[in-house]
């Protein structure tokens, strides 16, 4: 496809401080400001000012805190959370997390603002770890200084996901503020670990405290959004109800060890690389499921006018339609929707350069579709391996569970998104990444990645990358917004 059908076909869519633990366990059960003072921590701002400035100043101070995981260090982040929804009269805890190398501790942040208890709780899941990021990588600031100018606040975690967690915090000191009680209690709930799989963030939560869920019927994370289209159309607005599961492996291989001045052709790190190559160049079949039809069928009528029937008939396009399946394919946010993927990520080798090792190894990161399990993509990857005698590992899997549509929480978003662009489309979308979402799928309840902020194409890509930012007005229309939804929900 033409460098000019791919901007075509893309733009139409538009999809896609230090503190010791003794004193910090002292904190997360006390949650008083002045001990959070006392170990360096910033005391609640004052709630001045309108929404966006309020969230600017909240989330400028969260961006200072160094979440990067590992180790992760969110408990003082977690404790500064906590503080300013306790000034806000709203029931909040810190809940101390495995630590792992941590050396200031790991934590949750847990708040519930009561409704009247007639309906089931709804829970705003974010997380408060971040990756590493350095202004070497690119970035015109410090990414933890917590900048704010030109009515953008910049730093790692604006948009993944410190902002958001900011956006529901506001979210409930918003509804407290204006005494709202809703049929549901609204539960915060941010997360360490969600950047390395979640086993000792939200999944480890699940597990040892499923009570902090108060029987929820919904929750809202982070996957979707709302896509605008620079030229004046309609916007997309997108709810992630599934997402492709990870499959992460090590390979290792074994070999005679010694020195580099007398190599070995059947030394570890050669016999890796000859284990690697029919890896690398393996290829998943195309395969369209359900949920991914039905994400490009309510895409369709946002598609350049050439592939509109295609994406509302993806699986016989893809199949039938040889232009239309280049210009496709060549999309790669398209294309990992349509097939397993799989990325070699890290390579492990000798400690030094004149040491031939006894083992080298890599680790492969797959995403599979909804439906594939980890355990046959394993055995694939085995095979391949067979010849070299090289040890397949699972290292991290999940099951992929989608969350039906056909819901109120559902129609409220579609009404409030239909009430501000009366042309507005809905678009369950599936992820091609994954989220803590489905630990909580896992248990009965319906979770869609949903999160009220407006994006131009390119906008997304600060996101692990450099001058990760987020404008002050989607702070404050993104709470103004979320609040309307969970306030149609309470009609429906």
């Amino acid at each position: 496809m033409s460098s000019h059908a791919s901007s075509r076909m893309w733009s139409a869519t538009s999809i896609l401080c230090g503190m010791h633990l003794s004193c910090w366990f002292a904190l997360a059960v006390l949650g008083c400001a002045a001990d959070a003072q006392k170990s360096g921590q910033s005391p609640a701002p004052p709630m001045v000012g309108d929404l966006g400035e309020q969230a600017a100043g909240i989330l400028a101070q969260a961006i200072r805190f160094r979440t990067v995981n590992p180790p992760g260090d969110e408990g003082p982040l977690a404790a500064y959370f906590a503080t300013i929804l306790k000034a806000s009269g709203i029931d909040a805890r810190v809940i101390p997390t495995p630590s792992g190398t941590s050396t200031v501790g790991r934590a949750a942040v847990w708040a519930r603002l009561p409704g009247t208890g007639t309906r089931p709780p709804i829970v705003l899941l974010s997380h408060l770890d971040v990756v590493p990021a350095s202004r070497s990588d690119g970035w015109d600031v410090d990414p933890f200084a917590g900048s704010v100018a030109g009515g953008k606040v910049i730093g790692r975690g604006a948009l993944d996901a410190k902002g958001l967690a900011v956006v529901h915090l506001l979210t409930l000191t918003e509804l407290a503020r204006r005494q709202t009680r809703l049929a549901r209690d609204v539960v915060f709930l941010a997360t360490p670990d969600e950047e390395n799989g979640g086993l000792d963030g939200a999944g480890w939560l699940v597990r040892a405290h499923p009570q902090l869920l108060l029987g929820a019927e919904y929750l809202l994370t982070e996957g979707g959004g709302i896509n605008v289209d620079p030229a004046g159309g309609p916007e997309a607005w997108q709810v992630a109800v599934s997402e492709k599961s990870p499959c992460w492996l090590r390979v290792a291989t074994q070999g005679r060890p010694g020195h580099s001045s007398v190599p070995d052709d059947d030394a570890a790190v050669p016999r890796l690389l000859a284990t690697l190559e029919p890896i690398r160049r393996r290829q998943s079949p195309l395969r369209v499921v359900p949920e991914v039809a039905r994400m490009f069928r309510a895409l369709a009528p946002l598609a350049p006018a050439e592939d509109a029937s295609g994406f509302a008939n993806l699986t016989d396009a893809l199949a039938f339609d040889d232009a239309f399946r280049t210009r496709f394919l060549s999309e790669p946010a398209y294309a990992a929707l349509v097939r397993d993927t799989l990325a070699i990520t890290m390579l492990e080798g000798g400690p030094r350069t004149n040491v031939v090792p006894a083992e080298a190894s890599a680790h492969l990161d797959a995403r599979l579709l909804p439906g594939g399990r980890c355990e046959d993509f394993a055995v694939e990857i085995a095979a391949l391996a067979a010849p070299s005698g090289a040890e397949v590992q699972i290292l991290l899997a999940f099951a992929s569970v989608s969350s039906p549509v056909d819901t109120p929480l559902y129609r409220a978003i579609a009404t409030v998104a239909r009430r501000r662009d009366p042309g507005a489309v809905m678009v369950p979308r599936v992820l091609a990444g994954f989220t803590d979402a489905h630990f909580f799928r896992e248990h009965g309840i319906t979770a869609y990645g949903f999160v009220p902020r407006w994006q131009r194409r390119g906008e997304h890509r600060g996101i692990h990358g450099p001058n990760e930012q987020i404008t002050v007005k989607n702070l404050r229309k993104g709470v103004e917004t979320l609040v309307a939804i969970l306030e149609e929900l309470d009609r429906s």
